[in-house]
């Protein structure tokens, strides 16, 4: 079929003449469609064609992940026949491909709430479409409330109305109903039948028992059948496609058709992500071992094989301990049932859950909305920014009143807020103009004072994406020598600036990663989102400075913003954290594991066992006695 007689054979086409309809007399509405039914590329299409869009506004479709935003920019571009960037373009967080042509626009929530800050009416737009609503991501939730704010704000000053539609495979219907007080129009999919195979027993290394599925699947599958398997994070997934790639090496030539293991996960560079989703040549098989990036929106081809590990990493807020804590929890059913479906779009599919049925009987109906359950301080210093105050500010799921405290009281402590209700400072309206976490934003900014912009940016990048080592359990030794060239005394972070500055000084960037057991990719993109810190800091006056050698600076920068995350040496050798007192230990991966520092500050708390901190600097006791004096 050619690409005109595709888009005509999906089950969304059937509707577009009700559908437009609908549109046309609502200004609210939410669209339940199945996995596959089309909805995500052809409705914005529709649209355009219908001029329904007016003569210039712009379609915006948001999408909480960037790899879906990106991929489906890119077919949409492809079925209108234009190039990527001119009629149909994406923005993403540090990435914006559109220009003043751009009619059909795909942007991460996140991207479209910053919008917002500049624009509260989001005039630019005169339809959004807000895709994958169930996914719940914060970004989403605040933005169904600042765009149905938008929508009451043009309608009061007589401005031309905004249109938004509400999109998703499975939600709490009667909840949107209430909150966009909408109709609700549903869409049937193109889902084949998907049979599912439940764990007898139990399984506590689930990666394992995903692996032994994978390989039995590949052994007795048809070659053109490829699998999806569902794993937690980065580290998790790399060891996974590296003992993949060894097994597959040791099966080939033994009458099994050719292997090609790809990861997938939200830190990887675009056009990374995107070679899993290509079709595979005649006669090889593709295992994409996948976060959950790979649950919604973007149909990954050739997928007839899910493996379903049942758990996810999340990040939870503690507001008791002020503690922002990653940890692997189970799913929930919906979220499932989504996996399930991803086997199902093309043809006839089958699901290996590598839990039992008990187990699935046993989890929640739908995920808790982020919202409910992480750190606001970003949230509550965005909506500041529009014009909104967190604290009177009608979510769809309200934040426990705790989270809301903590979160105001963290921006006091950052210079950002001050009042009742609380009202930007000019500091926090330069950091609301980063979008990075308030904490790392005021770390760039303290580089005036200490004059270290250069080192600040450099850590900064480094944190906002995935760790650059590269962890190989067969070559643990060669590792750990060659990550021992870039330790220093003084931490993580400082380790850190010496692994970019080596990358930088390197002609052979490449080769030079392999060498030193570094992520090429992982490098890459911190230098690309180095850049556009640095170009966002020139924008805010900020300072240019280095503090070459005399890395004490930098780690002055870092406890200005990350104050509460302290941790100090106990008589008995063990750590406790400063704000709360509560129990941590160095994660073996830290630079300073095995020494004993007094006092260290961390990035971040992980829960395996028990809670540990990485991402470490060593802190001298005198700069926190001279902070509170002259902050006194």
């Amino acid at each position: 079929m050619n690409i005109q007689q595709q888009r005509k054979s999906l089950p969304v086409y059937r509707l577009r003449k009700r559908l437009l309809e609908e549109i046309r007399s609502n200004n609210s509405l939410i669209i339940i469609g199945e996995t596959g039914s089309g909805k995500t590329t052809q409705i914005p299409q529709f649209l355009l064609s219908s001029g329904l869009a007016g003569s210039s506004g712009c379609i915006g479709v948001t999408q909480p992940r960037r790899v879906a935003a990106v991929s489906v920019a890119g077919q949409v571009a492809l079925e209108q026949g234009t190039q990527l960037g001119k009629l149909v373009g994406y923005s993403v967080r540090f990435e914006d491909v559109t220009s003043p042509q751009t009619r059909i626009k795909y942007l991460t929530d996140g991207m479209m709430v910053r919008e917002a800050m500049t624009d509260e009416n989001l005039s630019d737009y005169s339809i959004i479409i807000l895709d994958e609503v169930h996914e719940r991501s914060v970004q989403t939730d605040v933005l169904l409330g600042v765009t149905r704010r938008a929508q009451n704000i043009r309608k009061h000053k007589n401005l031309p109305p905004l249109k938004l539609l509400i999109m998703s495979a499975t939600m709490d219907v009667d909840k949107f109903v209430k909150y966009f007080q909408a109709q609700v129009v549903y869409v049937e999919g193109r889902q084949h039948p998907v049979k599912i195979y439940h764990s007898i027993k139990s399984n506590d290394d689930y990666a394992l028992a995903a692996l032994a599925t994978a390989f039995k699947i590949h052994r007795e599958a048809p070659a053109n059948e490829d699998i999806l398997v569902f794993l937690t994070g980065q580290e998790e997934i790399e060891a996974a496609v590296t003992a993949a790639r060894q097994v597959a090496k040791q099966l080939d030539g033994q009458g099994y058709p050719n292997l090609k293991v790809f990861p997938l996960y939200s830190a990887l560079p675009t056009h990374q992500q995107l070679e899993a989703f290509k079709a595979s040549p005649a006669g090889m098989r593709k295992l994409v071992l996948s976060t959950n990036v790979a649950e919604t929106s973007v149909t990954i081809s050739g997928i007839r094989h899910i493996i379903d590990t049942g758990v996810v990493k999340i990040r939870t807020h503690h507001s008791t301990t002020g503690l922002d804590v990653l940890k692997v929890e189970k799913v929930s059913k919906a979220q499932a049932w989504q996996r399930t479906g991803r086997a199902g779009r093309e043809s006839a599919g089958k699901c290996y859950r590598t839990f039992t049925k008990e187990e699935f009987a046993l989890m929640k109906e739908m995920p808790i909305p982020e919202i409910q359950r992480c750190s606001l301080a970003g949230v509550a210093l965005q909506l500041l920014a529009i014009g909104i105050d967190i604290t009177t500010f009608e979510f769809m799921d309200k934040p426990p009143k705790d989270s809301v405290k903590v979160a105001v009281s963290c921006l006091e402590r950052l210079e950002a807020v001050k009042g009742s209700p609380p009202q930007l400072t000019t500091l926090g309206r330069t950091m609301s103009l980063f979008p990075l976490d308030p904490r790392f934003t005021k770390v760039l900014l303290a580089s005036v004072e200490h004059r270290c912009l250069d080192e600040a940016l450099t850590v900064i990048a480094l944190l906002s994406g995935e760790s650059v080592f590269v962890e190989r359990p067969a070559k643990r030794d060669q590792a750990l020598a060659a990550r021992a060239n870039f330790a220093s005394p003084e931490g993580d972070h400082v380790t850190l600036l010496n692994v970019y500055r080596g990358f930088t000084n390197a002609t052979q960037k490449k080769v030079w990663c392999q060498e030193n057991f570094l992520h090429h990719r992982n490098l890459e993109y911190a230098t690309e989102v180095r850049s556009q810190l640095s170009r966002l800091a020139e924008r805010a006056n900020v300072e240019k400075s280095s503090c070459g050698a005399d890395t004490a600076s930098l780690r002055k920068c870092l406890l200005e913003g990350l104050t509460d995350n302290l941790a100090e040496l106990q008589r008995d050798n063990t750590y406790i954290t400063l704000s709360t007192k509560h129990p941590v230990a160095i994660h073996p991966s830290s630079t300073l594991h095995g020494l004993k520092p007094p006092l260290v500050l961390f990035t971040e708390v992980v829960v395996t066992g028990k809670s540990y901190i990485r991402g470490l600097s060593v802190i001298e006791s005198a700069w926190i006695t001279t902070k509170t004096t002259s902050d006194g």
